[in-house]
């Protein structure tokens, strides 16, 4: 069942994530009128014209205005801008405005909200969609980019049963497949299958860049260069706040994954082929069993 009174969403972030939310709230009729809020004018110009939002804002024009009769706020930035975008909207939010945010990490956002909220942090609902893709910008929205996918709301204790009932039947209209988790437990397993991935690609492509003859590993370079690497396309910025704010478990993962690198050396080493190839056989089994019975994108962020 959906909200019960179609209301104002304003969307801090209008691009991939945003604009896709924003689109898809707007087609189930969930809300009114969509505010967009953003760095760029030339992408809220973009997200004007794809009727993704009615109004639109750069951070530094008078956006928060627009909080206190909104039904919903959707942070959907990098988030090593929440804390200041939680303080910027702590003093405006209307008494029933229900605040949630897209952020791939959720430790540090409750931190953050929770510092500035206030009384309005009971109607915060940390969430995280699961999906996204190397591109961005209002451009790449689409209405059905959460179809099917997994999104994950973290709330505490303290968190209001009905925002999370609200929050979780908007992303159900999205299409969205809802779950619960512990803040700890999300920012624990996304490590080790999303930040950790994104990692290990920006690291490959960077040293073969760094090498003095990258030119020639460039032109011989095939299609598993391009599909290991695909995520070192994703937006520098987004993801060097996750792994910030994640550090302490991506450098858990970092250590397992360094172990299995290790015992890989001691196969080659001792030229094992046995071992290895039991090695690569487990692995070819385990992600396709994974792919067989996975529901979502694999654009995980």
């Amino acid at each position: 069942m959906a909200p019960s009174a179609p209301g104002k969403l304003v969307v801090v972030g209008t691009g991939l994530i945003g604009g896709s939310f924003a689109l898809a709230m707007k087609g189930a009729a969930i809300v009114g009128k969509i505010v967009g809020v953003g760095r760029s004018r030339g992408n809220l110009d973009q997200a004007l014209r794809r009727a993704i939002v009615d109004r639109a804002y750069t951070l530094d024009e008078a956006w928060t205005a627009e909080l206190a009769d909104a039904a919903f706020v959707l942070l959907a930035t990098p988030v090593g801008e929440m804390p200041a975008l939680f303080a910027a909207i702590a003093p405006h939010l209307g008494r029933a405005t229900i605040v949630t945010d897209a952020g791939s990490t959720k430790q540090d956002v409750i931190a953050a909200a929770r510092a500035a909220l206030g009384a309005a942090f009971p109607r915060f609902v940390p969430g995280h969609p699961i999906a996204g893709s190397e591109r961005s910008g209002a451009a790449a929205a689409s209405v059905s980019l959460f179809h099917g996918r997994q999104v994950v709301l973290t709330p505490l204790p303290e968190t209001d049963s009905n925002a999370i009932d609200r929050v979780r039947e908007c992303w159900t209209a999205c299409g969205g497949i809802v779950s619960l988790l512990s803040p700890e437990r999300h920012d624990a397993l996304l490590s080790a299958v999303s930040h950790l991935p994104h990692l290990l690609a920006f690291a490959l492509i960077g040293e073969l860049a760094d090498r003095p003859d990258a030119a020639d590993y460039w032109r011989v370079a095939g299609t598993g260069l391009r599909d290991f690497t695909r995520l070192a396309e994703s937006h520098p910025d987004m993801w060097r706040d996750i792994c910030i704010a994640n550090a302490t478990r991506v450098r858990v993962d970092l250590d397992a994954y360094r172990q299995a690198l290790e015992r890989i050396d001691a196969m080659l080493a001792r030229g094992d082929g046995a071992a290895l190839g039991r090695l690569f056989a487990r692995s070819r089994d385990a992600r396709a069993a994974w792919l067989t019975g996975a529901r979502g994108s694999d654009d995980v962020e």
